[in-house]
């Protein structure tokens, strides 16, 4: 009989250690662009009504 931990985090490194940063670092952005466009859309009424300013877009963003 075999066990096969499935829990382990396998740790990448090299290549694909970079690949994987890259395709993190690329969802991130767009998550963010995603989420800025959608708050520019709203009117100030709105952003005022969840507590926002259109200077706090950007930050909201980053920080998804």
């Amino acid at each position: 009989m075999s066990a096969f931990d499935t829990n382990r985090v396998m740790a990448l490194g090299g290549f694909a250690g970079l690949i994987s940063k890259t395709v993190s670092a690329l969802r991130d952005w767009n998550d963010a662009r995603v989420t800025r466009n959608l708050l520019a859309r709203l009117s100030d009424r709105e952003l005022d009504d969840i507590g926002l300013c259109r200077a706090d877009i950007n930050w909201v963003a980053q920080r998804g």
